[in-house]
């Protein structure tokens, strides 16, 4: 006879969890532009934030704590007790064949409060930032893994004129949506690139998981890269690099010769049928007959002429 055990069955040992294993950083590399296009040289990406395996986990959950978070939670319904009036019974309790009614405020009356109806209340999740710091680098590994990362030495934007920064998009090959990732310095490149419909500006210190995922490319500079050596190991290597030659603007009020195009030959006009014979016969015979009309109103008028002047001498 076999008697129950009570309380949990014990695990057997070297038996548990089994953590999945993730491969190692993967060392990747990107070209260091100036905003005209000309090659720096090439450096290498920090590899545990642009190498690592993406962890689709976290991002998910680091990214919907984000959009909670994001969300103002103002939504409000009245109850019974809120709702104005309703303080008489509708009807006396027995005697009308009705269901008993206590009050025209109830959920089940048109006008009546809402029950379980959503109130104010925060959205917000706690998340470790252990996470967001992971979700931070899967999306920045994921964007690196695709060639879609970009490396500006430094914007060299004097005054903000959205043309400039239309031209070095268009330099360093960048097409479609683009967060562009700003030191608090360049105020002149943000004030360039806001206007641009494809362009999101942000801090580097606001950088975060669902905005990478939410464009295509990330443009960094060499002050704002995460984990990258800055600006200043760079400097001399950058001076021997010659700049391309600017193409010189035309001078306010001086007109560039056009060149005239050249002269297209006329093409030969193809002559016109030849008039029938007759036609201009009888166009001769009709200026003869208004000649001859012609001159009968005029030996007309000089005989009524004639005639009043011979009455005038009678």
């Amino acid at each position: 006879m076999t008697t129950a055990t009570t309380g949990p069955t014990p695990r057997p040992s070297g038996t548990g969890s089994v953590r999945r294993v993730r491969s190692e950083p993967v060392s990747r590399t990107v070209q260091r532009r100036r905003p005209d296009g000309t090659v720096l040289g090439e450096m290498t990406l920090p590899s545990e934030i642009f190498g690592i395996e993406p962890n689709a986990a976290v991002l998910h959950q680091v990214v919907t704590a984000q959009l909670a978070a994001a969300r103002s939670g103002t939504q409000s319904t009245r109850t019974r007790s809120e709702v104005k009036g309703g303080g008489a019974k509708p009807y006396k309790q027995k005697g009308t064949g009705r269901a008993r009614q206590g009050s025209t405020r109830s959920p089940q009356w048109a006008g009546g409060g809402v029950a379980l109806g959503p109130k104010p209340r925060s959205y917000h999740q706690r998340t470790p930032k252990k996470m967001i710091r992971l979700a931070l680098c899967s999306a920045l590994s994921d964007r690196a893994a695709g060639g879609r990362v970009a490396v500006v030495n430094a914007w060299g934007i004097d005054e903000p004129r959205t043309k400039q920064a239309v031209e070095a998009l268009q330099a360093l090959q960048i097409n479609g949506k683009a967060l562009v990732v700003l030191d608090p310095d360049d105020i002149d490149a943000a004030y360039s690139f806001r206007n641009l419909p494809e362009v999101h500006i942000i801090a580097a210190s606001e950088l975060n998981a669902y905005d990478v995922l939410r464009h295509d490319w990330v443009v960094f500079t060499d002050a704002t890269l995460p984990g990258g050596p800055g600006p200043e190991a760079f400097a001399e290597a950058d001076a021997a690099v010659p700049a391309k030659p600017a193409v010189a603007e035309p001078e306010a009020g001086v007109e560039e010769p056009v060149a005239e195009a050249p002269a297209k030959p006329r093409a030969a006009r193809a002559r016109r049928p030849a008039k029938k014979a007759a036609a201009p016969a009888a166009a001769d015979a009709a200026d003869e007959d208004t000649a001859a009309e012609d001159e009968a109103e005029v030996d007309e008028a000089e005989v009524d002429a004639a005639d009043a002047d011979e009455g005038e001498e009678q």
